[in-house]
Formats: structure tokens, C-alpha cells, sequence
């Protein structure tokens, strides 16, 4: 690939007041290029010196996760359990489990699909349950939790109650998603990171949930792989 380009379509260019400096960075969530300009800096000039940059994004998409797309023979890890999609044409269209495996029925063409919205329904009866049991042990109310797809964060909590969760954590670790529950359910009692925020979510979990804040840092973007197709195009996981 020696002498290509990075297309300038495939290029995000935000401009920040704050910055001093042009930056060129990669988004491994999403696989793409971000150009930073200062307020007043030219972005014609800065396009330039971003596209002939192939050395360095070659390197940055090397360590790209892999797409992981909800086809059969794919296996996921669902709330600690593995489970390999297996697509029977004559099976109900609504997976189910069987064993460990995640059976679909229908069309081939629309296993995908049907995959992302069973993983999205799992996701919110898993975070839901975790949400109350937390909100319990806190002595708060929820007004209600739902689930999307954002790209910046693993859960948010409103003022007025509600929490949001991604539903990617249904494909993390138990320990990850519950802790996840956990610090949302906090920010109910605190709507910051303070010390007193921490303590509170350490004990709402039973301790501090370092190697779980580890796991998403060094995971979470190969979370947002999932339901890729094979040249990283969203396939069956689309939605927000």
C-alpha cells in the first residue's frame, strides 16, 4: 500500500477551539480518521498533509479488532456463557437457546438481523435486572433503563432518573456489566466522579471495580466489532 492515500471521505475534520496544534488520530470503535484543527488553521492545508499519512494509518489499522458478524458459526459470550449461532432454516425465526448454541430459523439473510435484536432484548432484561438490585441496595428510584448503541460511553444516567446502557455489555463479561449497573446507580446519589461517588459504587458493587474499568479499557472497542461485516461495515447490529 506504499504511495496510497487515506480517501478525504473517510476523513472526520472537528475543529477545537483549544487545540494548539493539528492532530490526526484513529477511532478504533469505529476505524475512522479524525483530524483535529485549531480554530484558525487551514483545513485545505491540513486535508493535504492528512492524506499521504498512509505509513501511519496502516500501522493504526493493523491493530484493529477483528469483525466479529452474527453469522452462523460465529460464537458469542453471552452473560459469561458461550453460545455459537447455528441458522436452521425450519427453526423458529426468534432465537432461542438450545445448549450452547443461539438457533435461528428463517431466511439465511436475515439471521444477522435477528441475532442484533435478540442480543439488544438480552441486554436490557440483564441490565434492567442489575439496575434494580443495585437501585435497591441504594435506596433509589430509576424511572426507567433502556439501551442503545452509543460509541462514547458504556452507560449514562439522566437527572430525572432514567439510565442508558449500551447494549454491547451484554456481550462483556458479567462482572463488566454489572459493574457497569453499579456506577450508573451511583451517579442516582451523585451526579459526578467524586470521591464520595466512588466510595458509594465500590460499596454498591462490594469493592472497587478496577479490573473491570481494566477489561473495558483493553476490550470495549472490540465490543463495538461485533455485527461487522468482514470489511468493517456495520451488518446486523445497526441502530442506536
Amino acid at each position: 500500500m506504499t504511495g496510497a492515500t487515506i480517501p478525504e471521505d473517510a476523513i472526520e475534520l472537528v475543529r477545537n477551539p483549544r487545540a494548539r496544534r493539528t492532530r490526526l488520530s484513529f477511532d478504533p470503535t469505529s476505524g475512522r480518521v479524525r483530524l483535529t484543527l485549531p480554530p484558525r488553521a487551514s483545513a485545505a492545508k491540513a486535508l493535504r498533509w492528512a492524506v499521504v499519512q498512509h505509513a501511519w494509518l496502516e500501522a493504526q489499522r493493523a491493530r484493529l479488532p477483528q469483525p466479529r458478524p452474527f453469522v452462523p458459526g460465529t460464537t458469542l459470550t453471552v452473560d459469561d456463557r458461550p453460545l455459537t449461532i447455528d441458522h436452521r432454516a425450519e427453526a423458529p425465526r426468534t432465537p432461542r437457546v438450545e445448549d450452547a448454541r443461539l438457533v435461528v430459523g428463517g431466511p439465511a439473510e436475515m439471521v444477522e438481523r435477528r441475532v442484533a435484536a435478540w442480543l439488544r432484548r438480552e441486554a436490557l432484561a440483564l441490565l434492567a435486572v442489575d439496575t434494580a438490585h443495585y437501585a435497591a441496595l441504594a435506596g433509589v428510584t430509576v424511572s426507567g433503563v433502556s439501551v442503545g448503541d452509543p460509541r462514547g460511553r458504556w452507560g449514562s444516567c439522566a437527572h430525572h432518573g432514567a439510565i442508558r446502557y449500551s447494549w454491547r455489555l451484554v456481550l462483556a463479561p458479567r462482572a463488566v456489566r454489572r459493574a457497569t449497573a453499579a456506577h450508573e446507580v451511583a451517579h442516582r446519589v451523585h451526579m459526578d466522579h467524586s470521591p464520595r461517588f466512588h466510595a458509594l459504587v465500590a460499596e454498591l458493587y462490594g469493592r472497587e471495580p478496577v479490573a473491570e474499568r481494566d477489561w473495558l479499557r483493553a476490550n470495549g472497542a472490540a465490543l463495538h466489532w461485533y455485527g461487522r461485516s468482514p470489511d468493517g461495515s456495520p451488518a446486523g447490529a445497526r441502530g442506536g
